[in-house]
């Protein structure tokens, strides 16, 4: 069990991690330092660090759906982390 919480909660950190990786390429920090950002503190953090730095002048990239596929995965593997977590808190607590 522990080990399905311990999977399920780094791919969601991981396709996060990704997608903010993802929303960095379309500014001057760039989709390593963006992504290395989010995986060594959080996503959300790197969030932040990716949307604080400048834009980039002129065209964009478009990265078709590819930006909604993994944010749906993150999703995802998020929501089975938590029910998984509060699943075993709740047969910890029952015995």
């Amino acid at each position: 069990m522990t080990f399905l919480i311990l999977l399920f909660g780094l791919l969601g950190g991981c396709f996060l991690s990704v997608l903010v990786g993802i929303v960095g390429s379309r500014r001057r920090i760039g989709f390593g330092w963006a992504f290395l950002l989010s995986l060594l503190f959080t996503p959300l953090v790197g969030l932040l660090i990716a949307l604080v730095s400048d834009p980039l002048p002129g065209g964009a990239t478009r990265w078709g759906c590819l930006g909604f596929v993994v944010a749906l995965l993150g999703i995802v593997c998020l929501a089975i982390f938590l029910v998984l977590l509060l699943a075993g808190g709740a047969v910890l607590a029952a015995i």
